[in-house]
């Protein structure tokens, strides 16, 4: 059984050496032989034209061979290259539910970098007993290089998101998260720089948090670190102001004193619109900024109530139209309906809720 373990693993390993061997040493075989004859049986003493033109035609079956393998070669690598991309981004961003403890969702992501599909924008939304806690961000820079970071703060995000009591406890998973991801960059790649010091090439690496707590009345807390505040769709587009904000993660440590707000109240039917800087950023031909705003309000004139799926669909196309499909950064949009009818607060709901959240935690 070893040996026969042994046997195949070693003809697994040497099956693409032989591949190449076959596609370039026979090539290589009948060259040398088609050198030879040559060689030894010059033109003059060739009767008629037909061995000259059997000449020619190996000669010319044997470059386009050469040059088709050449240039199949890194196709075949870069379609690979996509799929591997591909499945990246399922696991990494993740298709959300069309349907989440009452909210219809949709989201969909732009990546800047040509060929990519995956970038550095992040978001997820879970339900949990506090509520559907929502988060996007957007990391420093874009395209592979940004997918580390990604994949830690989603990963602690989607922990975090229920055992967490509050979006302070949340964040704070976060910035923990980043911080160590850094570090382990930091060695990586620099090992003779310390993780701490202030001359490390990552110390100005920083990632921008917005964290939504959606409760079931429609009450929406917030925490925000350096990111774009949402947009209400009612029949048009209204930004919401939602406070003071705090520095991007990375930057700074957070806080003592962390805790979320209350930002608004999202009736039966509104949606909200999360989104990363790369849409308000980006520019056409002209340089005339991108109206996401009007684009907005265009997607919601279109039915009531409004499709998260299609707003999201009728951004991208506008965006694409108005940047010629340059884009200079990643764009993420994460909608999200409260279709949940509207139930006024009972008197014992807050304490429902508090029993829940520590019944979790026991």
């Amino acid at each position: 059984m070893i040996r026969t373990t042994t046997w195949r693993g070693v003809r697994r390993a040497c099956a693409p050496h032989v591949r190449r061997a076959l596609v370039f040493g026979l090539p290589a075989v009948w060259l040398v032989a088609a050198t030879v004859w040559e060689l030894t049986c010059p033109f003059h003493s060739h009767d008629g034209m037909a061995p000259r033109f059997v000449t020619c035609a190996a000669f010319l079956a044997l470059v386009a061979y050469l040059l088709t393998s050449v240039r199949l070669g890194p196709v075949r690598e870069l379609r690979r290259t996509r799929e591997i991309a591909r499945a990246a981004q399922q696991v990494l961003l993740r298709p959300l539910p069309p349907r989440l403890d009452g909210l219809a969702l949709a989201a969909g992501q732009l990546s800047a970098s040509r060929g990519a599909t995956v970038g550095g924008d992040l978001y997820e939304a879970v339900a949990t007993v506090q509520g559907v806690r929502v988060v996007i961000g957007d990391v420093r820079g874009h395209g592979i290089a940004a997918i580390g970071a990604v994949a830690a703060l989603l990963g602690s995000f989607r922990e975090a998101a229920h055992d967490e009591a509050d979006l302070a406890g949340v964040m704070r998973k976060l910035e923990r998260a980043l911080r160590r991801h850094l570090r382990e960059r930091a060695r990586s790649e620099h090992p003779s720089v310390s993780g701490t010091d202030p001359d490390n090439p990552l110390a100005e690496e920083f990632v921008t948090v917005l964290l939504l707590e959606i409760h079931e009345d429609g009450e929406v807390l917030a925490l925000n670190c350096g990111h774009p505040w949402p947009y209400r769709l009612r029949r048009t587009a209204e930004p919401i102001a939602g406070g003071d904000v705090l520095p991007p993660l990375g930057l700074f440590p957070l806080p003592d004193g962390l805790a979320a707000r209350r930002c608004t109240r999202l009736l039966s039917g509104e949606a909200l619109v999360l989104h990363t800087d790369g849409a308000e950023d980006a520019r056409n031909a002209a340089g005339e900024f991108f109206s996401l705003r009007r684009a907005l309000t265009q997607a919601a004139a279109l039915g009531s109530p409004v499709s998260p799926a299609v707003v999201v669909q009728r951004v991208h196309t506008a965006l694409l139209r108005h940047t010629g499909g340059r884009l200079a950064d990643d764009v993420a949009l994460l909608v999200l309906r409260n279709d949940r009818s509207r139930v006024p607060a009972q008197p014992g709901d807050q304490g429902l809720r508090r029993w829940r959240a520590e019944s979790s935690h026991r």
